[in-house]
Formats: C-alpha cells, structure tokens, sequence
C-alpha cells in the first residue's frame, strides 16, 4: 500500500536540505504510526500492519527507513519477509509495504528518495525480488514493472494486474518465477487487493 508522491520534479530541492532517510529506530515509532494514519486517511490498519510486522517471526528480517526533516519523521518505508513459490524451491523474497509520506511533504520527492532507499538496502541484502501493490503510473518509473507480465503469479484475485508489479534485482535469476504469497499480517489486517490500478 501506498501513500501518493507526486512525480519528480522537484525532488531533491523542495524536500529540504535538512531532508536525511535513514533506518528507522523505536524512538521512531509514534512518529511512523502518525505518518501512516494520515497518509492513508486515518485508515488505523496500517499502523497496525506495521507493527505486526515488526515482530513477526519471518526468514528474513523487516528493513524499515524512515525521511527525517529537523527530526521530525515525515515519511516511512518498511520492507519484510514474504515467499516466492517457484517451481524448483520456495524463495525468500521482501515486500514493500506501507510507503507513506505526511500529506503536507508530498509531492517533493521524498517517496522516491524512500523507495531507492529501500531498493538498495534490499539488493545489497541479496533479496532477489521485491514485490508490492500500487500505482503503476508512480512505481513504474521507480524501479517495478507488471509482475504478472514477468512471470509472477499474485497471492489474490483482488489485486488488479496493473497493481502487481516486482523489482528483479542483482540476486534474481530466470528460474525464479511462481506465486507471490505474503506474510500472515497482511491478511490478518485485511491488506491484500486493496490498490485501485488507477490510483
């Protein structure tokens, strides 16, 4: 799931030169919570996702950054463990979700900034593939393509095609194709198929 960042343009400027995206810490934690309730329009699920997914027991452990602006937390990206069935074995693989950004800093880049943030940690991890829903007019131009188009399978049919993109990245190999399955969380908070393709 995903909060809406304009597209770049005024990136890096706009953002602030006081902009810093690090890992998120537990003096974090009230700050994200805030992030996401108003990204997502108080919706109270993804604050919750979010701390289920902190905890859960997982093969390979959550990676979350949050965007800093004079110390206040003003964007969030958590990444966690999910599957890969494929044919010749079960991969373990990353989810990106929820990327949030406070309504007042959206539209500076920071999202974007979150993403390849996210997107690097997780290839120097040696994670082969991140998958995700959203807007494929925003991840598009961020790294993701169809999931489907590319050989993946999504775990619901409520996900529509053009949300369900993936990133391949250094560690992915042909082989590497199946059903996407995500972690107990997301269904448990009712999270899965949620993304309009337009959105």
């Amino acid at each position: 799931m995903t909060s809406h960042d304009a597209p770049e343009g005024s990136l890096l400027a706009s953002a602030g030169a006081g902009l810093l995206i690090r890992a998120e810490t537990a003096d974090d934690h009230e700050g994200v919570r805030e992030v996401h309730r108003r990204a997502f329009g108080g919706d109270d699920r993804l604050p919750g996702l979010v701390d289920a997914l902190r905890t859960a027991q997982a093969a390979l452990p959550p990676m979350a950054f949050v965007a800093v602006v004079d110390d206040r937390v003003v964007g969030h990206v958590l990444l966690s463990a999910t599957r890969l069935d494929a044919p010749r074995r079960i991969v373990d693989v990353l989810s990106l979700s929820p990327l949030g950004v406070l309504p007042e800093f959206q539209g500076r880049g920071i999202g974007t900034r979150l993403v390849a943030h996210a997107l690097q940690a997780a290839d120097g991890q040696g994670v082969p593939l991140v998958f995700l829903e959203g807007s494929p007019h925003y991840y598009g131009t961020r790294g993701f393509e169809g999931a489907r188009a590319v050989g993946f399978r999504s775990p619901s049919l409520r996900i529509p095609d053009a949300a369900f993109q993936v990133a391949r990245l250094s560690a992915y190999e042909p082989w590497m194709t199946g059903t996407f399955v995500y972690s107990e969380a997301f269904w448990a908070f009712d999270c899965v198929g949620l993304r309009d393709p337009e959105d």
